[in-house]
């Protein structure tokens, strides 16, 4: 929270190298690459009786809201919108929790604000979330406008000590995910310094063609433009669980099309060998 006590405006960029913007219909929160566009900057308000939360107003004057409504049916996500209640409540209050060099902000109910990849429409969607392990919750925060004229006090001299010794200095330690939204890009940059700490995978992990049924069982057919993932694993639980993070959607079973009749029938068994491509459709449990 110390971070936003001297800030007036701030940017926020996320894992995807866009930034938390204000769409021009004044009402969805979209992401986008211009960092330097007006409506990328949120203008950073204190909460009145609380040094734990802020709220974050648009340049068209509303304020960043976290909704109850759900991003898509079946998913846990919840739409992450502009508005300006006449009453301010807690619905536009954030809390800014530090992750090493990151952000990330959370609702007072204990969600995170979530920066959507992938394909539509999940590309470039905003919502909020229930917490678990995602970049998609970190944030970047720029201060581009720093608050002036409030007395702040004289930070205290660091106490006199001994120098310390150097410390030996190694690499950071680098987490690859083992299944992520196809294509990634990647800058050279970023490929040279992955490949100097970590050895290179034994295999880029298959293709993963998927498409979601509403809670009636209606799918599209398989023709039709889906989701693709990029997945390293041979169970099924382990496919199961790289679609419930990458989707938001909590109880799912992962079926695949009869080649006879076209009919879903859930996948019981290991996954078919040599990285082959897959077809599969997510329907929501308890759907018959």
């Amino acid at each position: 929270m110390e971070f936003f006590n001297q800030a007036k405006a701030v940017r926020m960029r996320n894992v995807h190298d866009k930034y938390l913007t204000a769409d021009e219909d004044e009402e969805t929160v979209t992401q986008d690459r211009n960092g330097s566009d007006k409506r990328a900057r949120w203008t950073v308000e204190p909460v009145r009786g609380s040094f734990e939360v802020i709220r974050l107003r648009s340049c068209y004057g509303n304020y960043l809201t976290a909704s109850n409504e759900r991003f898509l049916l079946g998913a846990t996500g919840r739409k992450v919108v502009l508005a300006k209640p006449a009453r301010l409540d807690s619905s536009v209050e954030w809390e800014p929790v530090r992750e090493g060099s990151k952000m990330k902000l959370k609702t007072r109910y204990g969600n995170l604000l979530r920066a959507n990849g992938g394909l539509p429409p999940w590309r470039n969607s905003v919502t909020h979330d229930t917490p678990h392990v995602s970049d998609s919750f970190l944030w970047d925060v720029d201060v581009v406008e720093i608050l002036v004229g409030t007395a702040t006090p004289a930070p205290a001299p660091a106490p006199t000590q001994a120098p310390a010794p150097a410390p030996v200095t190694t690499p950071p330690p680098h987490r690859r995910p083992s299944y992520s939204y196809s294509p990634v890009s990647r800058t050279s940059s970023e490929k040279s310094e992955e490949e100097l700490t970590v050895p290179p995978p034994k295999s880029e992990g298959r293709t993963i063609y998927y498409h979601i049924a509403d809670e009636e069982g209606h799918v599209e057919e398989e023709s039709a433009v889906g989701y693709a993932l990029t997945f390293n694993g041979n169970s099924v639980e382990q496919l199961t669980q790289a679609l419930q993070e990458e989707t938001s959607m909590d109880d799912v079973v992962v079926c695949t099309r009869s080649p006879l009749n076209g009919k879903l029938f859930p996948l019981r068994l290991q996954l078919p060998p040599n990285s082959v491509t897959m077809h599969v459709v997510l329907v929501p449990s308890g759907t018959s």
